[in-house]
């Protein structure tokens, strides 16, 4: 027998895939003007999402100005709106089938889990540890985000199916505890 959603998960379902489509609408926009300035000879420097539409200002070709200026206005709009971001990678698969919005949603997950903000936990330094055993490159990074993202699949699912509540540092108190 087929079982339908409740309402209030489909409230919640709705939530996190209109923000999905509004962080992958950002994205094709920063990446649109950086595009346009390209095609005129220019760069703009890597930066963060946040801080894109300041330094992008500086370097946009004056005969684009008209045309990128309310771009990254909309861009800083956006960012302003959403509560965290997080871009995916394509290539960055967990595997070829299920949800693709999960995938993403793992990927974003793990992107930020290992990035500069992320919350000090068992899984980042366990992350951190992938990165550092893979020599730190940028390929040992990108594995190590699709890595953090399966474990927190799994970690996620096993919560779920206990109903065990999340400990952040699990593993450092067992080790504190047994020393």
């Amino acid at each position: 027998p087929i079982e339908h959603r409740s309402e209030e998960s489909q409230a919640h379902l709705g939530v996190i895939r209109t923000r999905d489509a509004v962080v992958r609408t950002r994205t094709a926009l920063v990446s649109h003007v950086r595009g346009a300035v390209k095609s005129f000879g220019g760069r703009i420097p890597k930066c963060s999402t946040a801080s894109f539409p300041a330094k992008a200002q500086d370097h946009l070709p004056d005969p684009l100005r008209p045309a990128l200026e309310p771009t990254l206005a909309t861009i800083t709009e956006l960012t302003r709106r959403l509560d965290d971001s997080g871009d995916f990678e394509s290539e960055l698969r967990i595997t070829k089938t299920g949800d693709k919005l999960l995938q993403r949603l793992l990927i974003q997950a793990g992107h930020y889990i290992l990035g500069p903000f992320g919350p000090d936990t068992d899984l980042r330094r366990w992350g951190l540890e992938y990165v550092r055993r893979g020599g730190g490159s940028r390929k040992a990074k990108k594995k190590a985000t699709v890595a953090v993202a399966r474990r927190l699949a799994v970690l996620l699912h096993s919560l779920w199916v206990t109903g065990e509540v999340y400990e952040p540092l699990r593993h450092t108190k067992q080790t504190v505890t047994a020393a």
